[in-house]
């Protein structure tokens, strides 16, 4: 009975009706954030206007660039002991990133009035995608699932992220070291705030890269969970409020063809961009806590692979083989495996991740 009635539930879903979906609550969502906030739509300095440029934008430039990298013979390699049923994938252009994250980035520069915070999460941003471009790059050319060696990668996501912090300690007056919380409470780290910052930038940004498995997972949870957190920080500085709504809309455009079925892969190059961005926000803007919420999605599927490498380690036999907790990490593909159908996966996660953002939301301002 219950295979019956997952079945019914997947045959009711499709790439198309989600983004139908996610574009209605989305685009509801921003003119809601505005006229709580007392500000008109098409104010430069507002949710609605720098999330719908972006969308469209990005939908569009997709109908152009899509074909170019389809002809530059950038399709995607799909692993072979991954779940079978991705196999039809290959072939897939990837890269998506080179075309979605650089259009936020402009448009949220732009309409902040190059404001110093949005040129530095937008500098952040290009970094990470820089190093995914990289990474990209490296598997079209040895046409194998290895890019360049996590080692290189780690020291450039470090890297970028010092640069980062350094700025950080620079420009910010007072007293950065300490962590706000909930409901008045705070933390203070001395010191120890910046190893949590350089390891906050490097956790999102591979916690988001681990979530791009499934066609529009990742742009999906990506665009609310910036939207949440560009509403969250929008009473104290409006610049990250335009750069989160600018995200959260070329998410949306490149859902346009990164919905199920994919026409189009973001790559490492989208997706370690999209965790830069969301870190780099959070920490500027003292909101680690709730990116540890609206981000809940991304910290479960780490937090699988890490139990499933775990596991099989701690029970490896005479062997060297051990036992899996997971069918398959990271967790959507245990659930794919498990038979849910990659709409329902995706259509799942969007939806907690949705009352994530509602949450920390309600938290922050019933404090």
């Amino acid at each position: 009975m219950e295979a019956k009635s997952s079945s019914r539930w997947s045959l009711n879903l499709s790439g198309t009706s989600l983004l139908i979906s996610i574009s209605t609550v989305l685009g509801t969502a921003v003119l809601l954030g505005d006229w709580l906030a007392h500000r008109l739509p098409w104010q430069l300095s507002s949710l609605t206007l720098p999330f719908g440029i972006c969308a469209l934008v990005t939908a569009l430039l997709g109908y152009w660039v899509v074909p170019i990298l389809l002809k530059l013979k950038t399709g995607q390699i799909i692993r072979e002991d991954g779940p079978q049923a991705h196999l039809k994938k290959a072939g897939t252009p990837t890269m998506g990133g080179v075309f979605f994250v650089p259009v936020a980035v402009v448009f949220a520069i732009l309409l902040s009035g190059f404001a110093a915070d949005v040129i530095a999460v937008s500098a952040l941003t290009l970094g990470y995608a820089a190093i995914g471009w990289l990474d990209d790059w490296q598997i079209l050319r040895r046409k194998s699932n290895k890019g360049i060696s996590p080692r290189m990668k780690l020291a450039l996501q470090i890297g970028f992220g010092v640069a980062f912090c350094l700025w950080l300690a620079w420009s910010q007056s007072g007293n950065i070291t300490t962590i706000a919380l909930p409901f008045g409470f705070a933390l203070p780290l001395g010191l120890l705030f910046w190893l949590l910052a350089a390891f906050v930038l490097v956790a999102e940004s591979n916690a988001t890269n681990l979530t791009d498995g499934v066609d529009g997972l990742a742009a999906g949870v990506a665009a609310i969970a910036l939207l949440g957190l560009g509403a969250l920080v929008a009473p104290t500085s409006t610049g990250l409020m335009v750069f989160c709504a600018c995200m959260s809309g070329s998410c949306l455009g490149f859902l346009v063809h990164n919905r199920n079925p994919a026409r189009v892969f973001m790559g490492d190059t989208g997706s370690l961009a999209l965790g830069g961005a969301l870190a780099s926000v959070a920490l500027l803007s003292n909101t680690l806590w709730a990116l540890f919420i609206v981000g809940g999605i991304f910290f479960v599927e780490t937090l699988s692979v890490m139990a499933q490498v775990s596991y099989y380690k701690a029970t490896k036999g005479p062997d060297g083989v051990g036992k899996r907790l997971l069918k398959m990490a990271p967790l959507h593909h245990h659930l794919e495996l498990s038979g849910w159908a990659e709409t329902q996966v995706v259509a799942t996660f969007y939806a907690i991740t949705g009352v994530l953002a509602l949450l920390c939301l309600a938290i922050t301002f019933n404090q």
